[in-house]
C-alpha cells in the first residue's frame, strides 16, 4: 500500500481503493468515527490522488465515506503521529510546528484533489465537517445524500478555518456568505447547500452511489486530457488576469489538439457517429 511522505500507513481497511470501469473509488472506512481522518489515511488519499494523474487506467475518481454518520468529520485528533525527537531544552511546541503540520497534511490533501488531472466527484453520504467539508468542496463535482449536513465547525473550537477552507468557500459562494458560515458554524442541510452552490445534486441516500457512479462513468468515457485541461482552466479562472488566462487557454488547446482523443472526436464528427475516446 503506497503512503505519502510524512505519515504512517493507515490501519488496514481504514481507507479503501478499487478501480472499476476507469473509475477509482476511494472510500473512507471508519464509519464509527464519522470517517475522521488519521494522518495515515490522509497521506494515503493524497498518494492515490497524485498517482491517479498518471494512471491511464483511471479516468475519473469518486471519493465517499462508509456508513451513515459521516462523509468525513475532519481530522482524528486522537490519532496524531508521535512527535519528532527534540534537542534538550527545546520547547514541546516550537514556532512553525503548527503551520508546517497544516501545510504538509490537510493542505497537501486538498491540493492533491484540485491538482489531480482526472475529474474528482465527492459522494457525500452524511456529515461533512471541518476539514471533511473542505475535502468535499475541493472536488470538481459534489453529489450529496438528502441526509448530508455541512458544517464549518472551526469557530466552535475557537480556531481559524484550515484545509484551504477560506480559499475554497469564498470562491464558491462569495465573501459575505462564506463569513456567515465561518462566523456562526451553523449546520447547513443538503438542500440549502445546493441552493448556496456548494452541491451539484441532492439525491436519496439509497441512490447516492448510483448517481455519483453514473456521472463518473460518463467522465471516464470522455476525452480525459481535455477534461483535465478544462479542470485546470476553470480552477485558475478566478485567480488569473485576462492575459494570463488567455495564454493558458491557448497553451491548453495546443496540448489537447495533439491527443488521440481529439483526432477521434473530429473523425466522429465528420463521420456522424458517437466518439469512442481512449483517454489519451
Amino acid at each position: 500500500m503506497t503512503v505519502g511522505s510524512g505519515g504512517s500507513a493507515p490501519a488496514a481497511g481504514d481507507v479503501v481503493r478499487r478501480v472499476e470501469g476507469g473509475v477509482a473509488w476511494l472510500t473512507l472506512n471508519r464509519p464509527d468515527a464519522g470517517n475522521a481522518l488519521t494522518a495515515g489515511m490522509r497521506d494515503q488519499l493524497t498518494a492515490w490522488l497524485e498517482e491517479a494523474s498518471g494512471d491511464l487506467a483511471v479516468r475519473a475518481v469518486v471519493l465517499t465515506g462508509a456508513g451513515d454518520r459521516g462523509f468525513c468529520t475532519g481530522a482524528d485528533l486522537r490519532g496524531r503521529p508521535p512527535a519528532t525527537p527534540r534537542p534538550e531544552g527545546a520547547p514541546e511546541r516550537a514556532v512553525g510546528d503548527a503551520s508546517r503540520l497544516i501545510r504538509t497534511g490537510w493542505q497537501r490533501l486538498v491540493a492533491a484533489v484540485q491538482d489531480c488531472e482526472k475529474p474528482v466527484i465527492a459522494a457525500v453520504n452524511a456529515t461533512a465537517a471541518g476539514g471533511g467539508l473542505h475535502l468535499a468542496l475541493a472536488c470538481d463535482l459534489v453529489v450529496a445524500a438528502e441526509e448530508a449536513r455541512f458544517i464549518e465547525v472551526f469557530v466552535r473550537r475557537g480556531i481559524a478555518p484550515d484545509a484551504g477552507g477560506a480559499y475554497l468557500l469564498t470562491r464558491l459562494i462569495g465573501p459575505q456568505r462564506a463569513k456567515e458560515l465561518f462566523f456562526f458554524g451553523d449546520e447547513v442541510s443538503a438542500a440549502d447547500a445546493a441552493r448556496l452552490g456548494l452541491v451539484n445534486r441532492v439525491v436519496p441516500r439509497a441512490e447516492l452511489l448510483d448517481a455519483a457512479g453514473a456521472w463518473a462513468a460518463r467522465l471516464a468515457s470522455g476525452p480525459t486530457v481535455a477534461l483535465g485541461a478544462i479542470k485546470h482552466l476553470t480552477n485558475r479562472a478566478l485567480e488569473s488576469d485576462r492575459s494570463t488566462a488567455f495564454w493558458e487557454e491557448a497553451a491548453a488547446q495546443e496540448l489537447v489538439t495533439g491527443t488521440a482523443d481529439c483526432a477521434e472526436g473530429l473523425a466522429a464528427f465528420a463521420e456522424r457517429r458517437p466518439p469512442v475516446f481512449g483517454g489519451w
